[in-house]
Parts: C-alpha cells; structure tokens; sequence
C-alpha cells in the first residue's frame, strides 16, 4: 500500500475529527513525497511558526512514512529535529526583536495586567528559564510560544538551541518511532496526543480565570482600602 493509500484508510478509521487529520495528513503527505526527509521537517519547522498544524499528526505520519522506505527514522529524527529549532529560532527571533521595553509597553495597554504580574514573569523565568525551554518543548501549544519569552530576556543563544535541540529531539522520538512500529494505525498515537492536550488546555483555561477573578477582585478592593486610609 502506498503512503497516499494509507492516509485516506487511516482518516476513516478513527472518529477523531477525520476532515481535519485527512488535510493536515494529505498536505504533509505530499511534502514528503515531494522533497523526503527534509520535508518532514518544513512541516515541523511551519508547525512551530503555526500551532494549528499538529506535530502529533505530522511526526507520526513522518515514521509511517519512514517504515515504508521512503528514508530512514534516522533522516527523519534528524530533519524533524532541525525543523523544530529552526522554527524555535524564528519565534526567539521575534522575542528578541519585541524587547523587554517594547513588551512592557505593550502590557501597559491590556485591561487587567499590571507592570507587577511582568515582573512576576520574569523573576520565574530567571529561576526556570532553563527547565521552561527544555521541558517546554514536550507540551502541546507551549511548543512555540516558549521560545518567545526566551528571546525577549535574552536567554544565551547556544543555551536555548541546545535545550531546545534535547527537548526536541526526545519529543519528535517518541512520535516518530511510534508511527514508524505502528505501520498503517500510526493515527492511534494522535487520539491519545489528543487527550493530553486537551488536558493542557483546560489547564491553561482554568490558569486564565483564576487569574482574571483574582485581579477583578483586587481592583474592587483597592478603592475600599483607600478610603479607609
């Protein structure tokens, strides 16, 4: 069975938004049969600079293609890999040229966010900045966005790339090899790819409104405790 075969086989067996995995299926499909390894990893390195584009769809469906001889897990574990930090790089790009100053100018004018929850931020980022990089490449939409914080304070940039490379590359791994073993079901792995983004999401979502209750409610109080005084 041919690459192109097995994707519209695997889209109708799963209940899973099978429109949407058959598009991001079929384009990056087409990539990779256009270009090889590297195309694998356009795909990542667009899936960086684009969150919608799911690498937990692309990295398997790259391992499928691997087990079919098209190259080797070892080309794609590679190309992937380079995808991702070059993507990381564009986003610490974008970071670096927003600037500490440019950002908190931009704070200033978003309702319910004080100069003080920035500066919260960035003391965390000082202590964790290193974990937040490594580790945040293993979390769905967290992907991207924490190579933005780490241009704008100006994380060494050997020390990113390589945190990011070793984050990377154990994230693409674990995909690529389970699409690589799982042959023509390599659609199972995004269901439960599935689950836990979903689970971060909520996460962030809960995160989101703690934070906005807990500041409506400071700013309720602030007036009474003035004119206490």
């Amino acid at each position: 069975m041919t690459i192109t075969a097995a994707v519209p086989a695997a889209t109708s067996s799963t209940t899973a938004e099978p429109s949407a995995l058959g598009g991001v299926a079929d384009w990056a499909v087409g990539v990779m049969e256009a270009i090889g390894a590297p195309g694998a990893g356009l795909a990542i390195a667009l899936e960086n600079l684009f969150p919608p584009l799911p690498s937990e769809i692309i990295l398997p469906l790259a391992g499928f293609t691997a087990s079919q001889g098209n190259f080797s897990m070892a080309a794609a574990l590679f190309w992937t890999t380079l995808g991702s930090v070059v993507g990381a790089l564009a986003l610490y790009g974008l970071g670096a040229w927003l600037g500490r100053d440019r950002m908190r100018r931009l704070v200033e004018k978003v309702p319910l966010v004080d100069l003080e929850d920035v500066d919260k931020v960035e003391a965390w980022f000082e202590r964790h900045g290193y974990k937040a990089v490594f580790f945040g490449r293993m979390i769905p939409l967290f992907r991207s966005l924490i190579s933005i914080p780490a241009g704008i304070e100006r994380m060494h940039l050997l020390t990113f790339t390589a945190l990011t490379t070793a984050g990377s590359l154990i994230w693409n791994a674990i995909f690529i090899v389970a699409g690589f073993y799982l042959g023509e079901s390599w659609h199972v792995v995004e269901a439960y790819a599935g689950v836990f983004q979903k689970i971060v999401i909520a996460a962030v979502i809960i995160a989101a409104v703690w934070f906005i209750t807990a500041k409506i409610r400071s700013r309720r109080r602030k007036p009474v405790s003035g004119t206490d005084a």
